[in-house]
């Protein structure tokens, strides 16, 4: 290839490379913006590098004036040292810093907020990078305080009652029983909602650890029962047309005359809030409840002002649901539905990093990682593996011919056409321009071979329309390398596959070319070089 092309190439790369960076970068930013928390992230030395807008909104900071150390001037100055002594040990020991400190607001007053920062660090576990969340907690504290004055108050008016019953000698005996048991109900209401904290906050916990649905679903079939003893309920979530609620798991015996149902059917759903029907009564039922023998709620999972589902719980015991019960369950549901929006959203991202937008396959990010995984299986389990490298034939002539939307049009039913002929352990991905990769788990030279003759014979077949037009016959040429005739590791594999393409391009096209034994060191078939040979 001459010099200045493959210059030519490098750079269009370059700028793909560019374009996607600052297109993940955008991405970014845009999700800060959309938190209402202050977000920020700042270097090892406690120098603030970026923050969101939420910044300026909350503490009247510009905020560029935040930049570096500029964040001092908004703590409190008390809080200061404190700080900068919690941040410098959380940095040494590589852990997170959880605290709670006053920022000064835009109206001059000073707020307490929850300050959560989580170092980011190399290979060697030294801090490079700082990424963190300021939280509002002014009214919660606010709130305590009022608690513990009135919990001040009620033990006052607790001693003045017991000074009047020691001048009441008659009365004392039925006065003390009465307090007695007033205490004792109170002890027993205090450590109800002790420990049920306790378990909703690890139920917070396992959820921010989860995975997958999957997990989150376990997690709250697990810890429901011990929160809520005397209700069995279920979690509903819309199906991916938004049309229809399918049920997404149940505990306690939970009973729904189906699991699938329109979102009419719940009246939470229609009201936007929690709706309560109490046993017996008619006024609003629930088609998607059984009958009104026992008391019910239904809870909107709701996350950035999108509704995502329901919570359904059904009271087992008679007589009302107390509102605090009531708004313990909207806590479980916000926890519930904080969770599933935000796997849903790594899933999105994590799906946009190794997806090819064209062709919706994986990308050649995704194809490094699953070569890696996938040589080092097949080494240690001593099977074999097959690569096939495909490139499709007089690629430019569809460009010329019919215009660029026809080229994207051929690549995207090859693509389809390609995940519908392999097996569903198979993986197939788009390496560059007209050329795709497809790696084959547990397949030896014999089998890769057949399956690219397969695959070759039958795209010929394929008709694809553009605009009502015919594009004619597609047809591919294949290179084949196998696990461990060709290599036992990524670079050596797909250097034989490509060697192999390169030769049946150079033999007449549309044929299938088994990669010798030993890889040739061919410098006209470069692997970074996708569609080289067109």
């Amino acid at each position: 290839m001459p010099l200045w092309a493959h210059l030519l190439s490098l750079l269009r790369r370059a700028r793909k490379a560019a374009k996607f960076a600052h297109s993940r970068d955008l991405q970014f930013h845009l999700l800060t913006e959309m938190i209402p928390q202050l977000l920020w992230t700042a270097t090892p030395t406690a120098e603030l590098n970026y923050c969101n807008q939420r910044w300026y909104e909350l503490t009247g900071q510009p905020v560029e004036q935040a930049m570096g150390a500029g964040w001092h001037q908004i703590l409190h100055p008390d809080d200061l040292p404190v700080v900068l002594s919690n941040w410098e040990k959380s940095r040494r020991e590589c852990t997170a810093l959880d605290a709670e400190y006053r920022l000064r607001s835009r109206d001059g007053s000073f707020r307490w907020h929850l300050v959560r920062a989580i170092p980011v660090s190399d290979s060697r576990g030294t801090v490079i990078q700082w990424v963190g969340s300021c939280t509002d907690i002014q009214d919660q504290m606010h709130a305590q305080e009022v608690l513990e004055e009135q919990i001040k108050q009620h033990t006052a008016a607790l001693m003045e009652a017991n000074s009047r019953l020691e001048a009441e000698m008659r009365e004392r005996a039925l006065a003390q029983q009465e307090l007695d048991r007033h205490n004792e109900r109170m002890l027993k209401e205090l450590t109800l909602r002790s420990a049920r904290a306790t378990t909703l906050a690890k139920l917070a916990e396992l959820l921010q650890s989860c995975a997958e649905l999957k997990d989150v679903f376990s997690v709250v079939a697990g810890m429901a029962p011990k929160i809520f003893p005397d209700f069995c309920g279920a979690v509903l979530l819309f199906n991916s047309s938004r049309k229809m609620l399918e049920l997404a798991v149940r505990w306690s015996g939970c009973t729904l005359p189906a699991d699938l149902f329109e979102s009419q059917d719940c009246w939470a759903l229609r009201t936007g809030h929690l709706h309560y029907v109490a046993a017996g009564d008619p006024t609003a039922p629930c088609a998607h409840v059984h009958s009104l023998d026992s008391s019910y709620l239904c809870i909107p999972l709701l996350s950035q002002g999108e509704t995502i589902g329901i919570l359904h719980f059904q009271f087992t015991q008679p007589g009302e649901l107390p509102d605090s019960e009531k708004s313990l369950a909207t806590t479980f549901a916000d926890q519930i539905a904080l969770s599933v929006t935000n796997l849903r959203l790594r899933e999105a991202l994590r799906n946009q990093s190794i997806r090819d937008p064209l062709t919706g396959l994986y990308n050649r990010r995704y194809l490094e990682e699953m070569m890696e995984r996938e040589t080092r299986r097949a080494v240690r389990a001593e099977h074999g593996l097959g690569v096939l490298m495909l490139d499709l034939d007089h690629f430019k002539t569809f460009n010329d011919t019919y215009g660029h939307d026809a080229g994207d049009t051929v690549l995207r039913e090859t693509a389809s056409f390609l995940v519908k002929s392999v097996r569903a352990e198979d993986i197939v991905c788009r390496f560059g321009g007209e050329e795709f990769v497809i790696i084959l788990p547990m397949a030896d030279m014999t089998a890769s071979h057949a399956r690219a003759e397969r695959i070759r014979s039958k795209l010929r077949d394929l008709a694809v329309l553009h605009q009502g037009q015919s594009l004619g016959q597609i047809t591919v040429s294949v290179g084949v390398a196998a696990l461990p005739e060709n290599g036992t590791t990524p670079k050596e594999l797909l250097a034989c596959a490509d060697a192999a393409l390169y030769r049946a391009k150079r033999d007449g096209r549309d044929r299938v070319v088994v990669a010798d034994v030993a890889a040739p060191a061919d410098p006209q078939s470069p692997i970074h070089t996708p569609a080289s040979a067109t």
